[in-house]
């Protein structure tokens, strides 16, 4: 079984990447037929199905498929969420299997990926901060991490003594980033007074 898995699988990737995705299809869903359980096939015609095939239905419901076989299955539900996370008809759903991924899989890049989709889809600020500050205290060297939570803070919470904190330590990771030394220079300039604190009129709302 597995030399014939190997085969079909590379077959496959053959056809995929000779621009000739129905082929592939064919044969992973040939192959299929006669292993069903086979999670590594059923995932490489998910992504086949989705990338190739531009099908994304089809592609999510071999996802699902997968998950019912494997509840846990990290790789299923993170090609899932990065599927349905591009469009807001999905948010639930994306939302429930973001939950399921970060309790078995509590992954600095996932904790990022999540507070981007919070923050971008569900205007969830506060929650998007959580998922943030998450991100950070496991990869606190990671300069995006501090970046995205840093115009997240400046932009949507208005809480600007955090946002200093963000861009200072961004700047310390990064100290050519044009971009943070300007916002943190107009945040200064704007919002704090001569001595460093935050002016009355600037005060964030609770």
């Amino acid at each position: 079984m597995k030399d014939l898995e190997y085969e079909a699988l590379s077959k496959a990737k053959r056809q995929a990447e000779s621009r000739n995705p129905e082929g592939a299809v064919a044969t992973l869903e040939s192959y299929l037929e006669t292993d069903p359980h086979n999670v590594k096939a059923r995932m490489q015609l998910a992504r086949t199905l989705v990338y190739d095939a531009k099908n994304t239905e089809a592609g999510l419901m071999q996802m699902d498929i997968v998950l019912d076989l494997e509840p846990g299955n990290a790789e299923a539900m993170k090609a899932a969420v990065t599927v349905l996370s591009k469009h807001k008809k999905n948010n639930k759903r994306t939302c429930e299997i973001y939950e399921k991924l970060l309790a078995i899989s509590p992954d600095a890049d996932l904790f990022n990926a999540y507070a981007i989709f919070l923050r971008i889809q569900m205007t969830d600020f506060k929650r998007s901060a959580e998922y943030y500050e998450k991100a950070i205290a496991l990869n606190p060297g990671k300069r995006e991490y501090h970046q995205n939570y840093a115009v997240l803070l400046l932009k949507d919470l208005k809480d600007y003594v955090k946002a200093r904190s963000e861009l200072e330590t961004l700047l310390k990771l990064d100290p050519g980033n044009t971009s943070a030394k300007k916002n943190y220079d107009l945040l200064i300039m704007k919002k704090f007074d001569s001595d460093g604190n935050l002016k009355k009129r600037s005060l964030f709302r609770k």
